[in-house]
């Protein structure tokens, strides 16, 4: 849990993924159509990433651990909730508060 932690806490936005999960690409595709530079942590390019991947399920509550968002060094959740959050008109105000957009 601390290496999550310590990972998500070194960017504004940072997306655990899987390179293999067209899921992630798409979150991390719409970060970079927003104007945000996401860090994107491939758990399945990281020595840790079982481990890594086990404490993100455990936090979304969930056995589907990618893609994991963090915003601001908070757990926002996976695509569904990142999209919500878009359609919602919410995202890019949560994205200027953690300094990833300044627009």
């Amino acid at each position: 849990m601390d290496s999550v932690t310590k990972i998500a806490s070194q960017r504004a936005v940072v997306v655990f993924s899987k390179s293999s999960c067209c899921m992630s690409h798409t979150v991390a595709r719409l970060f970079i159509d927003l104007g945000v530079n996401p860090s994107v942590h491939e758990l399945d390019e990281d020595p840790r990433g079982r481990e890594i991947e086990r404490a993100l399920a455990k936090l979304l509550g969930h056995s589907t651990a990618v893609p994991a968002v963090f915003i601001g060094g908070k757990l926002v959740g996976s695509t569904d909730k990142i999209m919500s959050l878009h359609m919602s008109g919410n995202l890019v105000p949560m994205l200027r508060n953690a300094g990833a957009i300044w627009v």
